[in-house]
């Protein structure tokens, strides 16, 4: 595909995949225009250190941007700031914002990603709490930030792994925090049994009131303030801040109205193309095939964003590279640096290597004696290694893989 000097391309959504599409469709090529627009006002940042650095003051607001000013101008990216996207128009190509502009394309890219899903509980008035807060954005962490204090009761509801970062670094200030979680366990949706019972151990052993099987029913106010969390069991916890941590709801409405999303995400495929051959998307808010393992995904993953973005940068500058890699996430509570590669679900057999009592080992998720996925704690050379041979044939002897005196790559073969 040959593109000319004024064809427009029109990004939507300036997170990871926003940003980089951006600048790697200009490096690879793209000659015509390239708008980025977004509905906050910040330059483009990193959004993984909110919960985590930032939000225990380690980070400032400057030193969060996934890039200066000066590289969007060098790449002649025009940016939009305080834009919200509120229609598309596929036959016209064009789309309309919130405040009625409308902005014309010849190639769209829709890396809109996602919103905090909104704590529903009785009490709750129907525009929330002024002491209740979310985490997705700069905004949401500077004001849990501000209201975060030694001493301060924290309530989190939810024990993914937002939740958790949450809890950690209200420890670090000294905060007294409570999580609160309905699932038997933490990070039910995402690690197994092994990860989860660490986890929740480490938690309660810095001091955290970790309660899982708890759901919460309703809240006591007072004024514009949650004073008291009620759980169905008959608990009462007593609240100065509370942080809801229960998932995201994808940013689809608009692609949805246009006929090519549905309500879980924009189906794309491994160049990140849409239904529509003038759309792209990339990010939190797609839907993948996902051939390894032959089911359909939205991953909520830095890493994907980013390979998404480049797959699609690519294809709009003629040059297509599927993406294709395993899919891999972070967290970071604490010391302790969690790394996972691939996805675990359908397992039969976890296997540890190393003594989690020593906050150092992996485990490793098999299906038979495939290898499916690693979550690594604090074991980042086993985890490059086992992230690299992650595939369709990765197969594991499970006895000597439990066993640290086998080197990792002797045991991993590709079948």
């Amino acid at each position: 595909m040959e593109t000319s000097n004024d064809k427009q391309l029109l990004i939507v959504g300036a997170g990871h995949a926003g940003s980089e599409l951006a600048i790697a469709a200009r490096n690879g090529g793209w000659s015509g225009g390239i708008t980025l627009l977004w509905d906050e006002t910040a330059l483009p940042y990193h959004r993984p250190p909110l919960s985590k650095a930032y939000l225990a003051g380690k980070a400032d607001a400057e030193s969060l941007a996934l890039r200066p000013r000066s590289s969007y101008d060098d790449a002649k990216v025009t940016l939009r700031p305080g834009a919200r996207m509120q229609s598309i128009d596929r036959g016209n190509r064009r789309v309309t914002l919130a405040d009625g502009t409308v902005l014309p394309y010849d190639k769209l890219a829709l890396c809109t990603g996602g919103r905090p899903r909104p704590l529903a509980c009785s009490g709750l008035p129907a525009g929330g709490a002024a002491n209740l807060l979310y985490l997705r954005t700069l905004a949401d962490a500077e004001g849990i930030r501000l209201r975060l204090v030694a001493g301060s009761r924290l309530v989190v509801i939810g024990g993914g792994y937002i939740g958790l970062e949450v809890a950690a670094s209200a420890r670090a200030i000294g905060a007294e925090v409570t999580l609160l979680e309905a699932q038997p366990r933490v990070l039910a949706r995402v690690a197994g049994a092994e990860i989860s019972a660490f986890y929740e151990s480490v938690h309660r052993d810095a001091g955290v009131d970790l309660r899982t099987g708890v759901l919460v029913e309703a809240v006591e106010m007072a004024g514009d303030q949650i004073v008291t969390v009620l759980c169905a069991g008959g608990e009462r916890v007593p609240a100065d801040l509370v942080v809801a941590g229960l998932g995201m709801l994808v940013n689809v409405e608009a692609a949805q109205a246009a006929g090519i999303a549905t309500e879980a995400g924009i189906p794309v495929d491994e160049r990140a193309c849409t239904a529509d051959t003038d759309i792209v998307a990339a990010g939190d808010c797609t839907l993948q095939q996902s051939a390894h393992y032959a089911r359909e995904l939205r991953l909520e993953s830095v890493p994907n964003a980013l390979e998404q973005a480049r797959a699609a940068a690519a294809w709009l500058c003629g040059k297509p590279k599927p993406a294709a890699g395993i899919p891999w996430f972070w967290s970071d509570q604490y010391d302790l640096k969690l790394q996972m590669a691939g996805l675990s679900q359908g397992h039969d057999r976890c296997i540890l290597r190393g003594d989690p009592a020593r906050r150092s080992f992996s485990a490793f998720y098999l299906q038979g004696n495939r290898l499916l996925a690693i979550d690594a704690v604090n074991r980042p050379a086993e985890f490059m290694l086992a992230k690299r041979l992650l595939g369709p044939g990765c197969v594991a002897d499970p006895e000597r893989l439990a066993d640290e005196t086998v080197p990792l790559k002797d045991l991993l073969a590709q079948a």
